[in-house]
């Protein structure tokens, strides 16, 4: 199923429940599908966004699940936390993880699904052999760091690959990507085999946050891999 997660990073923080608002749709139904936040530590990436506090305030003000992307250091010390406070799936990085299995499976003990995310310029043979411990493989289709970034057309072949490898291991795991995801591009990568997609300025820039994400919604599920997974 595809599903359209809306990333804060690109919101007025300062309006921050009115902006969740409008992207859940009337009565939690009809709009996005998950909120992404996006935790940066100026350290694993150059960047500095917010942290626990910030994801607490979500999960107060919205009723839609949770999606706590960590672009931080020492993840398997901290990623933890975000799986107390109710994230419904909390993705660190492979690069800032030195223990995935053994934190995948304390998310899960937590009560939160398990992602793990990989920059650009990872393989996807970092991962290969452990994802049946994860719910979610995020692939980043742009430099982790900021917002507003225009897709790397050259993750493509990598989305591919990643649908064939989840495919023959008969693993039931979400594909999501995050960076640079548009009408146009959001369409190329659900054909590629990406069922999550995270987008940010294309939801959260325009007017109509609703009709950004049905648009998206639809582009998505018109061009899905095999027209109808």
């Amino acid at each position: 199923m595809t599903a359209i997660h809306p990333s804060i990073l690109n919101c007025d923080i300062a309006h921050l429940a009115d902006e969740l608002d409008r992207v859940a749709g009337a009565d939690g139904t009809g709009g996005a599908d998950g909120i992404h936040v996006d935790v940066m530590d100026n350290h694993f990436v150059p960047n500095l966004s917010w942290g626990l506090p910030v994801v607490e305030a979500v999960l107060a003000h919205t009723c839609l699940p949770v999606d706590a992307h960590l672009m931080i250091r020492d993840a398997d010390r901290w990623a933890p936390a975000y799986a107390e406070a109710g994230c419904q799936i909390v993705t660190p990085h492979a690069e800032a993880t030195t223990a995935p299995v053994r934190l995948a499976r304390e998310l899960h003990r937590l009560g939160a699904g398990a992602g793990i995310a990989l920059r650009p310029a990872t393989p996807l043979e970092a991962v290969a052999d452990v994802l049946g411990e994860f719910d979610l493989l995020l692939l980043m289709t742009v430099e982790p760091g900021f917002g507003g970034q225009p897709f790397i057309e050259s993750m493509m072949p990598k989305i591919r690959r990643a649908r064939e490898l989840v495919g023959s291991s008969g693993l039931d795991l979400r594909l999501q990507v995050d960076g640079g995801i548009t009408s146009q591009t959001i369409e190329r990568a659900a054909e590629a085999g990406a069922d999550v997609f995270v987008a940010g300025s294309a939801v959260y820039r325009v007017d109509d946050a609703l009709a950004a994400i049905a648009e998206l919604r639809e582009a998505a599920a018109t061009h899905r891999h095999d027209h109808g997974r």
